[in-house]
């Protein structure tokens, strides 16, 4: 664990106490011993409060939905892995040898948890003031230039509002193939709008929808 406590000392300029957190937080489910889920499950909800606040100090006129909305684009996956990989985070979590041959610390959903995970460990070692200022380091810049909300609709949404203000059919989506193991499945969509169909692949059912809404937009906007 040394070279990943210097690791969290240089990016995030924090050191545990308690280092046996700090192994806990980096250990995938796939390796011996205690995981990180149960640290994940636990960051997930400091960084939804410590998000919800920033959010909600910056954007004193914005409205329930939009902050919801704010809030999901900074905590999403996507959002959380590309944090973890800007800080180097998949070089330190440890693997049961099958999850290492597959390239697990590249994984979207296992970085996301992972960092997740190191905020509910840090919670747990300094509290909620430390806690907040770990996420906000992590966040950096990100946090001081938020995007407006109406820019943030998901793709799904976009789609339906684009094809009504058009008095165009609504989407139809279709499951066309499930594949990978229970706890990492990768499903396949279809989206059909009229003569057109675009397809979308991810690790959840609303992903795998979400993409193949985005490329359908993207060929109605091309005329394709």
């Amino acid at each position: 664990m040394e070279k990943a406590a210097r690791w969290l000392k240089k990016s995030l300029d924090y050191e545990f106490r308690d280092t046996e957190l700090l192994r806990q937080a980096l250990t995938h489910r796939s390796a011996t011993g205690s995981n990180n889920e149960r640290l994940e499950y636990l960051g997930d909800a400091v960084l939804d409060t410590v998000i919800s606040e920033i959010i909600y100090r910056q954007k004193p006129d914005a409205d329930e939905g939009a902050l919801s909305r704010l809030r999901s684009f900074l905590v999403k996956d996507a959002a959380l892995a590309e944090l973890a990989t800007g800080l180097g985070i998949g070089r330190h979590i440890i693997f049961g040898p099958g999850e290492k041959k597959t390239g697990g610390h590249r994984r979207e959903s296992i970085l996301a948890d992972a960092l997740e995970a190191l905020f509910g460990a840090v919670y747990l070692d300094a509290g909620f003031d430390t806690a907040r200022r770990i996420i906000c380091n992590a966040y950096g810049e990100r946090l001081q230039a938020l995007p407006e909300a109406v820019d943030l609709r998901d793709p799904k949404t976009a789609l339906q509002e684009y094809l009504q203000a058009r008095q165009l059919p609504l989407p139809e989506y279709r499951m066309e193939d499930v594949s990978g193991k229970a706890h990492q499945q990768t499903f396949i969509i279809s989206c059909t709008v009229g003569d057109r169909q675009s397809t979308g692949s991810g690790g959840s059912r609303r992903d795998a929808e979400q993409q193949a809404a985005e490329r359908m937009l993207a060929m109605l906007d091309s005329g394709s």
